[in-house]
C-alpha cells in the first residue's frame, strides 16, 4: 500500500512547482494509521517544517465510516493541508528534517492518499 508520493508522482508535482501555473493548494490527507504514535513523531517534525513554508493545517477530522467505495477506501483521518504553492510542497517532501522522520512515517501509516486541491491566494476557514 502506498504511504508516499512515489518518483513519478513527486515529478509531476515538481514541474508545475515554480512555474506560472503553479499557486496555493490543498493538499487533502487521508490516512490509515498502523501505530498512531509512531506517526505523530513524523507529524511533529512536518508541521515545523510546514510553518517555515508558509502552510498550515486548515482543518483536520478523525472518519468513521466510508459511504462509497470498499475496506480499501477506509481511513482514520482527514487532514486539509493548505500550501502556498507546489513548490513548497515539494519542499516539505524533500526537506532533509522530514526525510530522516520518514522511518516514523512508514511506521505509523498503514495506508495513505493525497489529492491536490486548487486553492485561493490565502486559506479561508468558513465561519470565521
Amino acid at each position: 500500500m502506498a504511504i508516499e508520493p512515489d518518483t513519478e508522482q513527486l515529478a509531476a508535482i515538481a514541474a508545475v512547482a515554480g512555474t506560472d501555473a503553479d499557486g496555493p493548494v490543498v493538499m487533502l490527507n487521508l490516512n490509515r494509521y498502523r501505530d498512531r504514535d509512531e506517526y505523530m513523531k513524523y507529524g511533529i517534525v512536518a508541521a515545523g517544517v510546514l510553518h517555515r513554508l508558509g502552510g498550515r493545517v486548515l482543518w483536520q477530522t478523525e472518519t468513521h465510516q466510508s459511504v462509497v467505495g470498499d475496506e480499501t477506501d477506509d481511513y482514520d483521518e482527514v487532514i486539509a493541508v493548505w500550501y502556498p504553492s507546489r513548490a513548497a510542497f515539494v519542499e516539505l517532501a524533500t526537506d532533509p528534517d522530514c526525510v530522516a522522520a520518514h522511518d516514523h512515517r512508514r511506521a505509523g501509516l498503514e495506508r495513505a492518499a493525497i489529492t491536490c486541491c486548487v486553492s485561493g491566494a490565502e486559506p479561508v476557514l468558513a465561519g470565521f
